[in-house]
């Protein structure tokens, strides 16, 4: 099967969660016999062409514009022309994949233009990262989003969350939406004896703090003002002493002004953004990892802990009950609830044989829900259920 899929971002260039998505994903695919290309835009001193673990990856230039919509419409003008190229000369294709709504104008012209079903994964939606459309940008995106479902043939999301959202939000039919879960690859994070794990854990805290870590987007809906309003009844704990990590690149003026007003400046790092070895390395290191999202389709950042052996404290937020486990693989907490998330974090560093229980269910937990090969078959499933009912439509 030859499938054609469209992703805004694709490693070295990392925005989100889409890119080690697609990354890891689609090298099982190839595995499994499928021939992958794939369109994405061009970074730095990438390559504009090249095979990365039997991927073909396809970097487009993107013309200059005025403001990130404008970018978006000259990315899909030029994924939509490198795409129709591709298709004629590599064809015939089976499917086209588009990986949210950024990329949607280029599926959908391509789907129409080729007659090849199309095929979108969801990510998350406008409406539920702004719990509501409230301006007219945020109108934009859902129109876009609306556009891009309706024209799927069928629609994947990564958690029954999603699935309601995306029914709910979307107006689209229950039956043409299929839960996949996010994966992830457990053999990449070190063990502490891969390298020198004191002397790296010592550029962070002291040999007696416990390391408390967020990492992710600053954005208003990962919920960081929360962990900082928690973090001083975690430190009012004697018999705990803790150092609040914070890892990610944006806007953290606001965080870092709120961490001096709580008076606990002297106890947070923000680290910036962390490159992913030298990141690998630090959840190797740590003592509980920290998601309080406020809204969360799926939760990756908990998978990447689970596979660093790092006890989760998350929020109930979206599809983060769906991947950590209350009390099983990781302590689950009310969202936007300071003193919840202050429970649930001192539940975990006070008791170490809870939370190595924890971090083992967890691990096991990997394999058995969250491993790319299974969720590629998963998908190779919906790629052959869409192949078999195209061949008996006469479009």
């Amino acid at each position: 099967m030859k499938i054609l899929v469209l992703a805004w971002e694709f490693p070295p260039r990392i925005v989100g969660g889409i890119a080690r998505h697609v990354a890891e994903l689609y090298p099982e695919l190839v595995k499994l016999g499928h021939e992958i290309h794939l369109i994405t835009v061009e970074f730095g001193q990438a390559p504009m062409y090249e095979e990365v673990e039997g991927i073909r990856v396809h970097r487009v230039p993107v013309s200059p514009a005025h403001d990130f919509f404008h970018w978006v419409v000259n990315m899909n003008q030029s994924m939509g022309h490198h795409g129709g190229k591709i298709m004629l000369e590599e064809g015939p294709f089976d499917i086209v994949h588009a990986h949210d709504w950024l990329v949607g104008d280029a599926g959908i012209a391509l789907k129409h233009i080729f007659k090849v079903p199309l095929i979108a994964t969801i990510h998350a939606t406008e409406y539920g990262r702004h719990n509501g459309i409230h301006n007219n940008q945020q109108r934009y995106v859902n129109g876009k989003e609306n556009d891009l479902v309706y024209n799927a043939w069928r629609v994947i999301v990564c958690s029954e969350y999603m699935r309601q959202e995306v029914e709910r939000v979307l107006a689209t039919p229950w039956n043409k939406i299929e839960v996949i879960y996010n994966g992830i690859r457990a053999e990449k994070k070190p063990r502490w004896s891969d390298f020198d794990a004191l002397s790296f854990r010592r550029k962070f805290a002291h040999d007696h703090e416990k390391i408390v870590y967020y990492v992710g987007r600053m954005s208003h809906e990962k919920g960081v003002s929360v962990l900082l309003n928690a973090a001083p009844m975690v430190l009012r704990e004697t018999s705990i002493h803790s150092k609040f990590i914070i890892i990610g690149g944006g806007h953290t003026e606001h965080l870092k002004h709120q961490a001096w007003n709580l008076g606990i400046w002297h106890k947070c790092l923000f680290t910036g953004f962390m490159f992913e070895e030298y990141l690998d390395k630090f959840q190797t290191v740590a003592d509980c990892a920290v998601f309080p999202s406020l809204y969360e389709p799926f939760g990756i950042v908990a998978l990447e802990s689970f596979a660093a052996r790092v006890p989760v404290v998350v929020s109930d937020t979206g599809g983060l009950p769906e991947v950590v486990q209350h009390t099983k693989t990781g302590v689950v907490t009310r969202a936007n609830n300071a003193h919840s998330l202050a429970w649930g974090i001192l539940e975990v560093l006070k008791n170490p044989d809870y939370a190595k229980w924890l971090v083992d269910n967890a691990h096991e937990d990997l394999e058995r829900r969250f491993s790319w090969p299974k969720l590629a078959k998963e998908t190779e499933w919906v790629y052959e259920r869409v192949v078999e009912e195209r061949a008996e439509v006469n479009w």
